[in-house]
């Protein structure tokens, strides 16, 4: 028997063609141009309260600025670009549809000029102009209209994490190799055409490059995770560039600003903020919240705004902890169980340290795609803390099979949760990049140790600074050191 894709589908299809603004030709598209702001519209309220703003005016006006200059000169000038640095400590860029663009902290910080840093914003407004975030909206739904009546069950419970996560997975659409290398060109076309040296932009990969060696496999910058291999981008960006310049009578005032960048950048927070939450010796403190709870050992963790969650090594159970919404434990209850579909059993009113809680178990009753029986696909343990006007929501997740071995692990991490006193929690600060400008000609090595930074960081300061430990570097030049 023929396998044909339905009439509807067809039509749809049919009358789905738009001309790409990049390229010219013409392609599938099911998301109109207004569905496509729509989703950025909708997306950013949850990015921004998934990371939060930095709080830096001249950095945001710098973003703002360099941004919406390029997106004056890109392939839809029409678009009302948002530009937004996010407070993370993770190296990543990213947009999504609509033109909304974000850069963390992580990233500012490890740019070493504006070339640099215009060079990957041409990229990723690249990824709008081309319709790639767009596009995977497309071929997601095409993926769906043919796969009618043979369901993919995916595992349930990275459903769950992902319904704990606020449905994020727009953020983290992977481009395919062709996206990404057209994203490269135009990001050296749009930084070009600003003024900037788009060579730069390729000594940025080396610095990605670097930083995933240091960090191995476990640490891969994001801004890796979801884009190809730097190496062969390195010599790829600096090909582009080159013809660019030779298309354009070899220009000789493109800019490079690395000093005006750095000055920009002075001070801004490099690494976690442990205002925001830390762990240290298998726990979790939050000094600005004042309360702490064990993290069971070998877990993996991700620390946001909006909540911490921890993940068993074998992928089979997730923690988390967020606020609660409610003014009562009870408010509190009944809208978790709603918002994940429990049916809670065993609900009890404890005393966890002081503070009073309410604690269950409920399962997330899910669809058997085989039998189509109703079958609780996760099963949970909740608790819900009180502390004043603020309650915390400590939730476990496993598969009912697995729920039995992983209880006592979840009880005892949350009936961990206690008030934090310890001082030197309490003030913990975080780490800021200074700037610094050089006495004497020496080896940048040389430069580091004299500004006191120790033996054990200095690969990790010359990964910052984009250059090598052996390098020489002249008296009155900048570098970045990282201090309280």
């Amino acid at each position: 028997m023929k396998h044909t894709l339905p009439l509807a589908a067809a039509l749809l299809l049919a009358s789905s063609c738009s001309v790409n603004p990049v390229t010219g030709k013409k392609e599938v598209m099911l998301v109109s141009k207004g569905q496509e702001l729509a989703m950025g519209q909708q997306s950013d309220p949850a990015v921004t309260a998934q990371f939060g703003l930095y709080p830096d005016q001249k950095i945001q006006k710098f973003i703002n600025d360099k941004g919406k200059a390029m997106g004056a000169i890109s392939h839809r000038p029409d678009l009302a670009y948002q530009f937004r640095v996010v407070d993370s400590p993770v190296i990543n860029a990213f947009a999504i549809p609509g033109g909304y663009v974000y850069f963390t902290r992580g990233i500012m910080a490890h740019f070493n000029n504006e070339a640099q840093f215009a060079g990957v914003l041409g990229h990723e407004i690249g990824h709008v102009t081309a319709r790639h975030s767009a596009k995977q909206q497309t071929n997601a739904i095409i993926g769906q209209v043919g796969m009618m009546g043979a369901m993919i069950a995916s595992p349930r419970l990275a459903q769950f994490g992902e319904q704990a996560a606020q449905g994020m997975q727009l953020l983290f659409l992977k481009f395919g190799r062709d996206d990404e290398s057209q994203s490269d060109e135009l990001g050296v076309e749009y930084s070009s055409k600003i003024g900037y040296d788009a060579a730069q932009m390729a000594d940025f990969f080396q610095t990605l490059q670097r930083q995933q060696a240091q960090s191995g496999a476990e640490a891969i910058p994001d801004f890796l995770s979801t884009h190809p291999n730097p190496a062969d981008r390195y010599n790829r960006v600096h090909q582009l560039a080159d013809q660019w310049k030779q298309k354009n009578g070899n220009p000789t005032t493109l800019k490079v600003n690395r000093e005006q960048y750095l000055r920009l950048i002075d001070g801004i927070v490099y690494g976690e903020d442990p205002r925001q939450g830390f762990v240290e010796n298998n726990a979790f403190y939050h000094p600005e919240l004042k309360f702490r709870f064990p993290v069971p050992a070998g877990w993996k963790h991700q620390n946001t705004p909006q909540q911490f969650q921890m993940a068993d090594p074998a992928g089979k159970a997730l923690m988390m902890l967020a606020l609660a919404p409610g003014s009562s434990l009870d408010e509190a209850a009944q809208a978790l169980v709603k918002q994940f579909s429990l049916q809670p059993t065993d609900s009890r009113r404890v005393t966890v340290n002081g503070f009073p809680a309410i604690t269950f178990i409920g399962d997330q009753v899910q669809q058997d795609p085989q039998t189509g029986q109703q079958v609780a696909g996760v099963r949970t343990m909740v608790y819900l803390i009180q502390d004043g006007k603020t309650i915390y929501a400590l939730l476990g997740a496993s598969s009912p099979a697995d729920f039995p071995s992983y209880q006592p692990t979840f009880s005892s991490t949350m009936e961990g949760f206690a008030r934090l006193t310890e001082p030197d929690k309490l003030n913990r600060q975080p780490e800021h990049l200074r700037v610094k400008t050089l006495k004497l000609r020496s080896t940048l090595s040389q430069a580091l140790k004299t500004n006191g930074v120790p033996e054990k960081r200095l690969e990790e300061m010359a990964i910052l600074n984009g250059m090598q430990l052996n390098e020489q570097v002249n008296a009155g030049s900048l570098i970045k050191v990282v201090g309280k």
